[in-house]
């Protein structure tokens, strides 16, 4: 099988949508072209000069990055600058760049699931919810006879599953009513004559990034001329909702020395920051990966007793203390490099019948040094 960067694309979607991305931030495909053959990927945190050209040199047809590499719309495109050097020795050489920012951050086993999992929490929720859920529902309306077959079509593809449940749905008879027009051509009735025909309404959940092709594929099974269908959005109101940040609890209390230990371990951090007392005894804990004082004010709302991200700032220090709460900042790069292996992980478990290769930058580094 011949996999192209819109292939892959389709791939990255299922693991982090890019509807989930915050209104400012700019995921998706940043230099290169959709139908470009891929047989190389490989996994990088940012789009760094040195790592496109490593990227080249290795023969890699596509990067897969957290960081975008265009975050504001480009007024010029001059190959001297450092982002002109990128794109063009990208170009050159068939590079493809991807980016999946704060999608992946917030998506379900994204960076901060990651994270959340490298510190043991348990009970684990999201921090700062959105809304929207990565499903919506489609109602199809179909006649009566060609109930079973347009049902058996919507199961042939992937709909969303309940729990451990798949081909999930719902049936309702009715009665549908259209008076054709003159230039049309019915299935059932006659033009400018008003029908009355028994119908069923089928509805079930569908991931919101695939509703297109599901449509498409149930319309080609459809016997109407003009398919009748409703795609209603849905609000997540559950525990597992996706968003920014978690929040979870450890199995025991510590105090907030021990969990700066465990965090400096796991995360194999040379150094890190906390603020509050050593000794101040914690269990539930929040975080958000990569630089998190947008998220301080939910964390504040929270019943967490500290917070662990990167960039924190010194006013975020003294609104924590303020509150009787802690912090411990971890870095920018070490809460979100530990995505790269995972993400490499799941796209090989996902691209398991093809003969991709795909393997992570091993030269990126913290650009931070204790002095």
């Amino acid at each position: 099988m011949t996999a192209t960067v819109a292939d892959i694309i389709a791939v990255m979607e299922k693991i982090a949508p890019a509807y989930l991305a915050e209104d400012w931030d700019n995921p998706g495909l940043q230099v290169g072209r959709r139908d470009w053959v891929v047989k190389k990927i490989r996994i990088a945190l940012d789009p760094l000069p040195h790592v496109i050209e490593n990227a080249c040199s290795d023969g890699v047809n596509l990067l897969i990055t957290h960081h975008p590499l265009i975050f504001k719309p480009l007024k010029s495109l001059d190959l001297s600058t450092a982002i002109g050097r990128i794109m063009d020795m990208a170009v050159r050489h068939q590079l493809a760049v991807f980016s999946a920012h704060t999608n992946l951050d917030s998506a379900s086993g994204g960076i901060n699931d990651v994270l959340a999992s490298l510190l043991s929490l348990k009970n684990i929720r999201v921090l700062s919810k959105t809304q929207e859920s990565s499903n919506v529902k489609l109602v199809v309306y179909v006649p009566a006879d060609y109930e079973l077959k347009v049902l058996n079509a919507l199961f042939e593809i992937e709909t969303e599953k309940i729990g451990e449940y798949s081909c999930c749905s719902f049936r309702h008879p009715g009665t549908g009513t259209f008076k054709p027009g003159d230039a049309a051509n019915p299935f059932i009735g006659k033009r400018g004559q008003v029908s009355h025909v028994n119908e069923v309404r089928i509805e079930c959940l569908v991931p919101k990034a695939d509703i297109h092709r599901v449509i498409r594929h149930i319309r080609s099974s459809h016997p109407y001329e003009a398919m009748a269908y409703d795609v209603y959005p849905l609000t997540d109101t559950g525990e597992s909702a996706q968003g920014l940040g978690r929040i979870g609890t450890l199995e025991t209390e510590i105090t907030l020395a021990d969990l700066a230990m465990i965090a400096k371990k796991n995360l194999n951090l040379s150094f890190l920051k906390t603020v509050g007392e050593p000794d101040m005894p914690v269990r539930k804990i929040a975080l958000c990966s990569g630089g998190g004082s947008s998220l301080m004010k939910d964390f504040l709302r929270s019943d967490a007793q500290v917070y662990i991200s990167g960039d924190l700032r010194y006013h975020d220090a003294l609104d924590a203390l303020a509150a009787g709460r802690a912090l411990i900042d971890v870095g920018h790069f070490p809460s979100e490099h530990i995505m790269v292996n995972v993400l490499a992980g799941q796209l090989k478990e996902r691209l398991m019948s093809t003969e991709l290769e795909i393997d992570v930058c091993g030269i990126e580094t913290d650009p931070f040094r204790i002095g």
